[in-house]
């Protein structure tokens, strides 16, 4: 043993079902990508909610019953595609639901209970499409993404490979 404790990659996210991932993958093929862009893998479109990092994998049995908070299910129009400052294509909605906005402040509440600070910037929802992305065309004659979002779950991210560990709904 090197001293360390082991860790965790953790985040919370609306995890899209496969007719949704469908046409998050139809989106991201829409756009005309320069050289060097990243497109976001299709088994790894999402919406996240929060981002925990790393953590002790020790707590992850308290972090799996204290995310469960209550939900009610919502429709989010993801439609407003865009590329941000920093390089970073998303995809968009051009409101942000009232019940997605009370989830994510019940999931920042659970973070606190469980000793984990939540984020201090806006919560601005949208799937990544792709990273080091400046210079992308967006599409823009693309049907929106109305997608029913009936639960959330947390999600551990591991060389680059995301693994749902729990699904609420």
């Amino acid at each position: 043993m090197d001293g360390q404790s082991a860790t965790t990659r953790l985040f919370l996210a609306l995890w899209p079902d496969p007719a949704v991932r469908h046409l998050l993958t139809q989106w991201r093929d829409a756009w005309h990508w320069p050289r060097g862009a990243t497109p976001v893998a299709a088994d790894q479109l999402h919406v996240t909610l929060h981002f925990l990092g790393s953590q002790p994998s020790e707590r992850l049995p308290d972090f799996l019953d204290g995310f469960a908070v209550p939900f009610d299910p919502f429709q989010l129009v993801l439609d407003r595609a865009v590329v941000w400052h920093n390089g970073i294509a998303v995809l968009e909605p051009q409101a942000t639901p009232p019940a997605l906005e009370a989830l994510h402040v019940r999931l920042g509440e659970a973070l606190l209970a469980l000793g984990l600070p939540p984020e201090a910037r806006r919560y601005r929802p949208h799937a990544t499409m792709a990273r080091r992305a400046t210079g992308a065309t967006v599409p823009t004659t693309r049907p929106p993404v109305s997608w029913e979002v009936s639960g959330y779950a947390l999600v551990e991210s591991k060389n680059s490979v995301y693994t749902v560990l729990r699904s609420y709904t």
